[in-house]
């Protein structure tokens, strides 16, 4: 059972000293709503820039720079972006990493693994699978552990990702975040600690916010759907609920119709080439999953951009 440690916004400032230099501070983009067909101003958080793609290189990087690493490296299991982003930071320490994928790993996300020089284990079925395989490879080696979601270091890490959107747009009263396994939305929110509320958005397909919350603890779900490559955790961690649960995180849920709506939109629109989980956050508000008071000032993560651009403008 993973300890209890609080993440505060104490560990979210050590962490953006650690990044710095290390990670990109990726831009926002204001939208004014009558110019993109909305009923309010938009701030988009321009994650999907961030090196390998996707926010996970933050929480990546912050486990790295603090753990004293083994000869036998680094190891983790991931449906793709998080295992892209502990190769990248392996790559950066001059260290070995082992990443355990599922087979529905998107041939893209493995591409891009091995990129950064890892070695790229089929891990059975589902992430469950890699996950348990992980398990037994790191017993017999002794590598480092890089949890996707469910370790301290990586939720501070994916935290100075809100550090940097309320440097940058300090007037939001709402942010809405893509959730899986949750370690974005638990760093954001312990980050945040109140000052705007946290929307948890989850594809229908695998609701892990939305089945902790009324069971009060983390529960496992079923997994599923278009986005299950990034947003497939067959529950969420406990560190994340810790966080949620103090911070008054809601969640919301989105059809693959949604997640599909707001990719094409992003397209159509922006020019944005986003992953269904990176389109997560912004097809609750675009479907009318949530519905924000007339006076909100709303800010949303596009988290992740590791997909073929003719899935998304075909």
């Amino acid at each position: 059972m993973t300890e209890i440690v609080p993440i505060d916004p104490n560990d979210v400032e050590a962490a953006a000293r650690r990044l710095a230099g290390h990670v990109r501070r990726t831009p926002v983009m204001r939208l004014q709503g009558c110019e993109m067909g909305l009923s309010q101003a938009l701030t988009l958080k321009l994650e999907y820039l961030q090196h390998t793609g996707s926010f996970k290189a933050r929480g990546a990087f912050n486990r790295l720079a603090l753990a004293a690493i083994p000869e036998a490296g680094v190891i983790a299991a991931s449906g793709g972006n998080h295992g892209a982003a502990v190769a990248w930071a392996a790559q950066a320490r001059g260290v070995r990493a082992e990443i355990f994928v599922p087979d529905a790993t998107p041939a893209a996300k493995v591409s891009r693994i091995a990129s950064y020089g890892a070695t790229v284990v089929p891990g059975g079925a589902a992430y469950a699978d890699a996950y348990a395989a992980s398990q037994q490879r790191q017993a017999a080696t002794g590598a480092l552990v890089v949890h996707a979601y469910d370790q301290a270091e990586v939720l501070a890490g994916q935290g100075t990702v809100g550090l940097e959107l309320e440097q940058d747009a300090p007037e939001l009263t709402h942010v809405l975040i893509a959730v899986g396994g949750g370690g974005l939305i638990g760093g954001i929110a312990a980050w945040y600690a109140g000052r705007a509320a946290m929307i948890g958005v989850e594809p229908e397909a695998c609701p892990t916010l939305s089945a902790a919350l009324r069971a009060g603890r983390p529960v496992p779900v079923a997994v599923g759907g278009i986005a299950a490559d990034s947003l497939g955790a067959r529950q969420v961690g406990a560190l994340m609920f810790d966080v949620a649960q103090r911070m008054g995180v809601r969640g919301v849920t989105v059809t693959d119709a949604a997640i599909r709506g707001a990719q094409r939109w992003l397209w159509e629109r922006l020019r944005i080439v986003v992953e269904p989980g990176g389109a997560a956050a912004l097809a609750a508000l675009l479907s009318g999953a949530f519905v924000s008071p007339p006076d909100a000032r709303i800010g949303v993560v596009l988290c992740g951009a590791n997909t073929e651009p003719g899935e998304v403008v075909s």
